[in-house]
C-alpha cells in the first residue's frame, strides 16, 4: 500500500524583531573646579562700590572735558577767599585834615581870616568841639591832629595835601574839599567832573603810598545854592559878594531872571555830580568812609554862617559840622 506523502505543514513566518542599537557614551569624569573661598560681604560691597564710582568719575571727566576748549579736563573748582573787610576803627589816635577854607575855619573869627582852632576837623576851641577834641580829649588832640587844608585850594591840590598829611602818619585823614572847583566866575571855568574825579583818586593814591592803614573821612560838598538862598537876605553878605565871592553861584544875588536862574542850577548840578564822585571813588576803598551827603543836606541858618561874609560856617557852623563829623565816624556802620 502506497503511503501518501503527508501535506506539509506551513510553519509559520518568523517574525523579524528589530533591536534598536543603543550606543554607550563614554563620558569623561565630571571635573572637579577647585573655588576660592567666599569672600567677607562688606568686601564685595567695597569693591562694588568703588568700580561704581570710577564708572562714574569717566563718565562725567568725559562730558566735562566735551565741554573745554581742545577738550582738555578743565581745572577743579576754585575755592574763593573772600579777604575779609578790615575794621573801621570808631576812636582813631590820630587825625590829619585836609581841604579848604572850611577847614582852615576862614572868616570864623576875623574878616578875611584863617581861624584854625574852630576847625570842625581839628581845632582846639572848646565851644566848637572839633572832632579831634572829641576823639582824642583836648590834651592829645593839640599833638596828635594835624590842618594840612589851604584856604582857596580845589580838588586838584589835595594830592600834595595828602602827601604832607601822609608825612604824619595819622589813624585818620579827613577831606572836605571841592567848593572852590564850583565856585568860580563863571559856570564854564568850573572844574569838569572828570577832571575833579582824576585829581581825587590821584589824592587818594597818594595817601595809599604812604599810609596804607589810614582810615579816610570824606565829607560832602556844601550845598552853595542853599548857601546863596540863606545869605542873600542880608545887605551886608550881598556886598561881600559883589567882591567876587563864588561869582558862579553869588554873583548878582537878587537877580531872579530865567539866566541867572538857570545859572545857579547849572552850579548846583555839578555840586550834586562832585558829590557822587566823592561817594564813587571812596565805595572802592576798603578804609574809606563818606558821610553819605550829610554836609550837602544839612540846613545852615544865618547863625551858622559867617558874619563877615554869609557865605563860610561861622564857629557855630563849624561845630555843627563837627557833630556831623563825630556821628559819622563814630558809627558802628557808614551812612546809607
Amino acid at each position: 500500500m502506497r503511503t501518501s506523502p503527508r501535506p506539509e505543514t506551513p510553519r509559520p513566518t518568523p517574525r523579524t524583531t528589530t533591536q534598536s542599537t543603543t550606543r554607550t557614551t563614554l563620558r569623561p569624569p565630571p571635573r572637579t573646579t577647585l573655588r576660592p573661598p567666599p569672600r567677607a560681604a562688606p568686601l564685595r560691597a567695597a569693591l562694588r562700590a568703588t568700580a561704581t564710582a570710577a564708572a562714574l568719575t569717566g563718565a562725567l571727566t568725559g562730558v566735562l572735558a566735551g565741554c573745554g576748549s581742545g577738550g582738555s579736563t578743565p581745572p577743579g573748582p576754585e575755592v574763593k577767599r573772600v579777604p575779609a573787610m578790615p575794621v573801621w576803627n570808631r576812636s582813631p589816635a590820630s587825625v590829619a585834615a585836609v581841604g579848604d577854607s572850611i577847614t582852615r575855619g576862614f572868616d570864623a573869627c576875623a574878616v578875611l581870616a584863617d581861624c584854625p582852632e574852630v576847625s570842625w576837623a581839628t581845632g582846639s576851641d572848646e565851644d566848637v568841639r572839633s572832632l579831634a577834641y572829641r576823639l582824642l580829649g583836648a590834651p592829645s588832640a593839640a599833638e596828635k591832629s594835624w590842618n594840612h587844608a589851604v584856604t582857596g585850594s580845589r580838588m586838584a591840590d589835595l594830592a600834595d595835601q595828602m602827601e604832607r598829611a601822609a608825612r604824619e602818619k595819622p589813624e585818620l585823614v579827613t577831606v572836605m574839599a571841592g567848593a572852590n572847583d564850583a565856585c568860580r566866575d563863571t559856570p564854564e571855568q568850573m572844574t569838569s567832573v572828570a577832571a575833579f574825579r582824576t585829581s581825587f583818586e590821584s589824592a587818594v593814591r597818594t595817601l595809599r603810598a604812604e599810609a596804607p592803614k589810614a582810615q579816610v573821612y570824606v565829607s560832602s560838598v556844601p550845598d552853595l545854592k542853599r548857601l546863596w538862598s540863606t545869605g542873600r537876605g542880608n545887605p551886608l553878605g550881598r556886598q561881600i559878594w559883589k567882591l567876587g565871592l563864588c561869582a558862579s553861584m553869588l554873583g548878582d544875588a537878587q537877580d531872579m531872571s530865567a539866566e541867572a536862574q538857570k545859572r545857579r542850577e547849572t552850579v548846583y548840578d555839578r555840586v550834586v555830580a562832585y558829590n557822587g564822585v566823592l561817594s564813587e571813588v571812596c565805595a572802592k576803598d576798603a578804609r574809606c568812609r563818606y558821610d553819605g551827603g550829610a554836609v550837602f543836606d544839612y540846613r545852615f541858618t544865618g547863625k551858622q554862617l559867617s558874619h563877615w561874609d554869609w557865605f563860610h560856617p561861622s564857629k557855630d557852623g563849624q561845630g555843627e559840622l563837627a557833630d556831623i563829623a563825630y556821628r559819622n565816624v563814630t558809627a558802628a556802620r557808614p551812612p546809607a
